[in-house]
């Protein structure tokens, strides 16, 4: 019986695992974002908000980006207005993450990212790793392979050395 359910367990966890890859977002630009387009690369996921104390890290994460995208990591903003703190529509964090910041990473459509709404992203971080952000700026690194590596709240700046250890040691296992 517990090797049934030891079977069962990893079957599961497998199967979550593979809807990582399947997962589509709707990008803050129109069309879609397919997670399966970055298969086999190392993708940081960090949920943002335009009028948080924490804003200022998406110099930071241009930074990482501009770092790692040649090597392969990808960094995808994803606006929430779960924490009350983002601006009324896409079109507006758009225009002031170009031209506060001069973002040219992914970004997503504004998305709810927990409770019963929650964006299949981020029930999936939920349900794989038990990860629910507690406020904006929390960043999930999934692995070339599609799990979860390493999760941070939004006091861990983007380039700290945590976060550039964990995307170097997931790069050196990235396909790209």
């Amino acid at each position: 019986m517990r090797a049934f359910l030891v079977c069962l367990f990893i079957g599961l966890a497998q199967a979550a695992h593979a809807d990582v890859r399947d997962v589509q977002l709707t990008s803050i630009d129109g069309g879609m974002i397919e997670m399966s387009d970055w298969e086999g690369r190392p993708v940081l996921v960090v949920n943002t908000a335009s009028q948080c104390a924490y804003t200022g890290q998406y110099e930071a994460l241009q930074t990482l980006y501009d770092t790692y995208r040649e090597r392969g990591l990808v960094v995808l903003a994803v606006p929430s207005d779960d924490f009350r703190q983002e601006l009324d529509s896409a079109e507006e964090v758009r225009e002031f993450c170009e031209m506060a910041f001069g973002l040219d990473m992914p970004m997503t459509d504004i998305l709810t990212i927990k409770g019963a709404n929650a964006h299949p992203l981020y029930e999936g971080f939920r349900e794989t790793a038990g990860f629910v952000p507690r406020w904006n700026f929390n960043k999930v690194l999934i692995g070339a392979d599609g799990r979860i590596v390493e999760t941070w709240g939004a006091r861990t700046a983007p380039m700290s050395r945590p976060v550039r250890s964990a995307v170097e040691a997931a790069l050196v296992q990235a396909e790209f």
